[in-house]
């Protein structure tokens, strides 16, 4: 990554605009969108800790409500929101800090809501090897409500389901509920 690179970048954006960068209060914005932008697309690294399922659990194990942001890469406007991430346990269980790594760390790049579900939903499948993964997603989109419609308010969910959860009605059902997709 390229810092200066990105704030002689921000500060042509900027002039290219009619933003003038001589006020004191300007200045030194170009420096701070580089970093801010610099920040929103790195993700912190992270190791899939997995433990052997000794127990047997073979419930749904679900995270929800975890918070993300991440870039529309159509417009590059921020889009926020919050998952549910769960999965049948296998022959390995997951740390639980693990399902929110895993959202984080692809939302930090320019995305689409919908590679980031599946994204999330096929490394938990690949790494994991349960028997079931459903990850849903609901976001507000800046591209939606600062410009172009300006739906303020609108929410995009979208959800990945494989394995139990895609193929038994049951399970479905019970991951939806548990989700909160229905409140």
């Amino acid at each position: 990554m390229d810092l200066v690179a990105a704030e002689t970048a921000a500060a042509a954006f900027l002039q290219a605009l009619g933003v003038g960068l001589e006020s004191e209060h300007l200045r030194a914005t170009p420096r701070r969108m580089a970093r801010a932008w610099a920040e929103m697309l790195t993700a912190r690294p992270f190791e899939m800790t997995t433990f052997p399922n000794e127990e047997g659990y073979d419930e749904l194990v679900l995270a929800r409500d975890i918070p993300f942001r991440s870039v529309c890469e159509h417009h590059l406007l921020p889009f926020t929101g919050r998952a549910c991430v769960a999965y049948l346990p296998g022959d390995r269980i997951l740390g639980l800090s693990k399902l929110a790594r895993v959202v984080e760390h692809f939302s930090c790049r320019p995305q689409t809501q919908e590679r980031l579900t599946k994204q999330v939903a096929d490394l938990l499948q690949e790494e994991l090897e349960p028997r079931a993964v459903g990850v849903v997603m609901s976001a507000e989109h800046s591209c939606m409500t600062l410009r172009g419609v300006q739906a303020t308010g609108s929410s995009t969910v979208t959800s990945s389901l494989l394995g139990e959860l895609r193929n038994d009605p049951r399970s479905r059902a019970e991951f939806m509920a548990l989700a909160g997709v229905n409140r």
